[in-house]
């Protein structure tokens, strides 16, 4: 991480949606020439109501979104909907710092496994999951199916 970055993980609000909007797509569009210049579906979200509807975490770095994470509560797991970090910031660990915070708060709340699901063509992104201790449980023509016991 680079000396003299003030970093701040904090409960998003709905006044953080435009930045996290921002860091969401302009990280997603790395992808699009992989896609055919097709969106990716966090590119497609309203992130004033992913705020209001799911538990959604920011990385403030001096006042700008530098990255996200929003999860979902589900009946034996936490689970990741979308974890992502802006360009500017990536590189840095943030997105590990992410899925740290993501992994504390999935044992505080009495959870053993967490899950996400990530597209089969972001294969740099299935990459750094295993190298984080994530292994694949189920893939598809789509996803590829991850799981990390914590």
């Amino acid at each position: 991480m680079a000396k003299g970055i003030i970093l701040n993980i904090r409960k998003a609000v709905i006044k953080d949606s435009a930045g996290l909007q921002q860091c969401m797509e302009l990280a997603y569009s790395t992808y699009l020439d992989r896609m055919n210049g097709k969106p990716l579906p966090p590119m497609e979200v309203n992130y004033s109501e992913e705020i209001e509807q799911y538990p959604t975490w920011v990385i403030d770095c001096d006042g700008k979104i530098a990255g996200g994470i929003i999860i979902i509560y589900e009946e034996k797991s936490l689970s990741i909907a979308n974890v992502s970090v802006h360009p500017d910031f990536q590189g840095r660990g943030f997105g590990s710092i992410l899925l740290n915070f993501a992994g504390e708060h999935a044992k505080e709340n009495n959870y053993k496994e967490m899950r996400l699901a990530t597209h089969v063509l972001l294969t740099e992104n299935i990459s750094l999951y295993r190298h984080l201790g994530w292994e694949e449980y189920d893939r598809d023509n789509v996803r590829v199916y991850m799981k990390k016991v914590i």
